[in-house]
């Protein structure tokens, strides 16, 4: 079973591709402090449905370039006007 992940659309400008970014809240072994992990992915996204700001879902799949290894799942939540 492909890991999957929710994260946020920050960019959509080339074809059949899309940016998203995940956030993930961590404590320090040490020191108990709250801190917040961000990692960008590069998606495959065929049908181009996904828009900068849209909540989205996606999954491990096969490699398709260097860095492109994950797909879209699905949108969950579209981007409301003036956010993105």
């Amino acid at each position: 079973m492909a890991r999957t992940m929710q994260g946020t659309v920050v960019s959509n400008a080339s074809d059949k591709t899309i940016i998203v970014k995940t956030e993930q809240r961590k404590s320090h072994p040490l020191y108990s402090k709250q801190y917040t992990v961000t990692k960008r992915f590069t998606v495959h996204d065929a049908d181009n449905k996904a828009k900068a700001g849209d909540i989205v879902v996606i999954a491990e799949g096969r490699r398709r370039s260097k860095h492109k290894s994950w797909e879209l799942q699905q949108v969950l939540e579209s981007a409301k006007e003036g956010q993105a």
